[in-house]
Formats: C-alpha cells, sequence, structure tokens
C-alpha cells in the first residue's frame, strides 16, 4: 500500500484555504501541460466551506471539466442532489465558467444512466488530474458501501466502465458512482475528512482488513500514487 500523506489542520477554514490552494496548482499545472484540467469532487456537507473557497481560486475555468465522484439517482433539483450542490457551492464565481459533466440523466434506470455518464467521461480523453473523495463513518468512500452487492465490481482494479449503478442498505435512492480505475489513476487523489470520528476510521481503514468491511480501503491500498488526506478536527 502507497504510504498516504496526512496532512492535518486546525480548523475546516484552514483545511478549506490550504486544499483549496494545492487544487488550484494542480489545476493550473494541467492546463499548462495538456491545454485542460480534468476534476471529480465528491458530495455531503464536508466540503462545502472548500467548494466556496475554490470557486474564487484565479485559474483559467474555461478549461477544467468538473465532474462528480458520485451521485444519488435524483434529479438536480432535488435537494439530496450532489450536482445541486456542486451548482450551488462550486460552480460560481470564477468556477462558474468551468465545464460540468453530471452523473445523472434522465434514464429509466440507473445502470442506462451509468452507462451513459461512462461515454462522456471517457470523451474527455484523459485521467482525472484531481479527485475529491469524502469518506463515511461506515468507511465507505465515492458509493462504494461495506458489503454491498456491487462493491467487487466497483473496485475490481480491471474494471473497464468508469461509472457504474450501487446500491446501499437502507438508503433512499440508488447511486451512480466512479469506480477504482477512474480514481486511482487520478494525478492526485485527496481524501477529504473532518471529525475525531473519521479521523479513528481511517486509522482503522489504514490496518489490516478487509476492504467489505471498510471499502475505502480500496483506495488507500490501490492507489497509483500516495492519497493525500486532508483532516481537520
Amino acid at each position: 500500500m502507497p504510504e498516504p500523506q496526512i496532512n492535518r489542520y486546525n480548523t475546516g477554514q484552514a483545511l478549506a484555504r490550504s486544499l483549496s490552494r494545492r487544487i488550484g496548482e494542480a489545476l493550473a499545472a494541467a492546463i499548462q501541460k495538456d491545454g485542460e484540467a480534468f476534476i471529480a469532487v465528491s458530495g455531503g456537507s464536508t466540503p462545502k466551506l472548500l467548494f466556496q473557497t475554490l470557486s474564487k481560486e484565479d485559474i483559467d475555468w474555461a478549461k477544467v471539466t468538473v465532474t462528480l465522484v458520485d451521485e444519488r439517482f435524483v434529479p438536480p433539483s432535488h435537494e439530496r442532489s450532489n450536482h445541486r450542490l456542486v451548482a450551488t457551492h462550486l460552480l460560481q464565481n470564477a468556477a462558474a465558467f468551468a465545464k460540468f459533466i453530471p452523473l445523472f440523466s434522465d434514464h429509466a434506470s440507473p445502470q442506462e444512466a451509468a452507462q451513459s455518464a461512462s461515454l462522456i467521461i471517457d470523451a474527455v480523453g484523459k485521467p482525472l488530474d484531481i479527485a475529491i473523495l469524502g469518506m463515511g463513518t461506515d468507511g465507505h468512500t465515492a458509493s462504494w458501501f461495506p458489503r454491498s452487492a456491487q462493491l467487487t465490481d466497483v473496485t475490481d482494479p480491471q474494471q473497464s466502465a468508469s461509472v457504474l449503478a450501487a446500491y446501499g442498505d437502507g438508503l433512499p435512492d440508488a447511486r451512480l458512482t466512479l469506480t477504482l480505475p477512474s480514481l486511482r489513476n487520478a494525478g492526485i487523489a485527496v481524501l477529504h475528512i473532518e471529525g475525531i470520528e473519521k479521523f479513528d476510521i481511517l486509522e482503522q481503514a489504514l490496518g489490516d482488513g478487509p476492504i467489505a468491511e471498510l471499502p475505502v480501503r480500496a483506495l488507500l491500498r490501490r492507489a497509483e500514487r500516495p492519497v493525500q488526506i486532508y483532516w481537520a478536527p
């Protein structure tokens, strides 16, 4: 397992400022190298401040493509939509000029939406320059849930699909999620977590044990480069 780098901050505000700068630098470097940059971000309440800070970074956002690490199978008008979260908090200010690739589309099934999203993401023609992931207190990241029927497929290093449908026990919505190959090959993979409870889960995930118990282990163990962990209490 490539040894992750843990970046600790006293506050969420300090973390957001530092990580925003790191992301901005990575995107600017990708634009200089390739003429464009590609980033995937996660939903939830944790990244809101980061998104608001990142939206003001002074880079050429018109050359940045943004997509989601995962999404609920709900339209962007829905209160639980990650598309809605990103549109509200990230695709504002300077970042309003970025191109956005949603995972949700108006298909009859999550599987059809996943196939459509895979085609669009693959058409970008380059791997992610940076992926910003979160982690739940159950050890899931993206929509890789403990002991789910889809966990083997979404964390398979040989998986050919960039996006798959996934389900979690007791969750109200089906999910669409990037698969391990899409994330493990990112130029920079960041795990952004806050709170003592999540740090305790992270320490467990860095130890021995099955991926099925704490699916974030799939990323920590199989990423091409050391995962960059950003944590604040």
